[in-house]
């Protein structure tokens, strides 16, 4: 365990020295204090609205935001480590190879999650102190929901991106199969689903289809979020069609946790059948 807490803290202080974690919380606390205020400028609106609408918000910014973010900093991770011969130094010492790797998934989940606490957290405050049509019983277990589940997502993601890491031999490839990884789960997926769907008439099993989206760890992570969305809030895309699909939080919570635990054994597998 001291192992991976050394590897932890040495990722995390990279990304504090890379300016990693400043960036991505100014960012995303910019974002979100941003939708919380102009998120209904499109209805004639200027101000803080309902706690539903700014987290159906910040929910559609974070399924764009957070899995790009996530796999930006650790497509790399792997095999720019063994592009630069950084790789087989750190695996010279007392280390094994899942050591570094989750050292490595525990460092940079540490940047994550400061920063969502930043970001969002910012979002929240501001909302709690000024806006008139929330309440601090509202703001609260909403954005909880919003900041975990959003952790989640990234560590999902992060896992997702030492896979491809310690799969492909050149950085450069796995920069463009990192944005194809993220077209195809943020953007391709549901537009296939949503294909299924015209291309049947609706026919399919309405009672297999949100099972499917289960398959996606970014519409887990919009279901999850959906079910804070009670009044009225417009709801669009394949999301429209299912609802909360009558999961639990419990339930959506616990299979994005199996996604990371899923990745993150992958990667370890796949790392260690890498040569160096």
């Amino acid at each position: 365990m001291r192992s991976i807490l050394i590897v932890a803290s040495k990722e995390f202080l990279d990304g504090v020295r890379n300016r990693w974690i400043i960036a991505i919380a100014v960012a995303l606390a910019l974002m979100a204090i941003g939708l919380s205020y102009f998120g209904a400028a499109a209805s004639g609106f200027v101000g803080f609205t309902s706690v539903s609408t700014t987290v159906a918000s910040l929910a559609s910014l974070a399924v764009v935001v957070i899995p790009l973010i996530a796999l930006l900093l650790s497509y790399d991770s792997l095999v720019g480590e063994a592009e630069n011969g950084t790789l087989l130094l750190l695996l010279t010492y007392p280390l094994t190879r899942t050591q570094l790797l989750l050292g490595k998934w525990l460092g940079q989940g540490g940047i994550l999650v400061l920063a969502t606490l930043a970001g969002f957290g910012s979002a929240a405050l501001v909302m709690g102190l000024f806006a008139s049509k929330a309440s601090w019983q509202e703001v609260i277990p909403a954005f909880s929901i919003l900041i975990l589940s959003t952790c989640l997502l990234g560590w999902v993601f992060i896992a997702m991106g030492y896979m491809l890491s310690a799969r492909v031999a050149e950085k450069s490839k796995a920069a463009g199969m990192a944005l194809l990884l993220w077209l195809l789960f943020v953007l391709v997926f549901d537009l296939g689903l949503l294909g299924v769907l015209v291309a049947t008439e609706g026919r399919i099993n309405q009672e297999l289809f949100p099972w499917l989206l289960l398959l996606n760890p970014t519409d887990v992570f919009r279901l999850l979020n959906l079910r804070f969305m009670s009044d009225g809030v417009v709801v669009n895309g394949l999301m429209a069609t299912v609802g909360s699909a009558g999961f639990s939080t419990g339930f959506l919570l616990s299979v994005l946790v199996g996604w990371l635990m899923l990745l993150t054994a992958g990667a370890v597998w796949l790392f260690k059948g890498r040569s160096i």
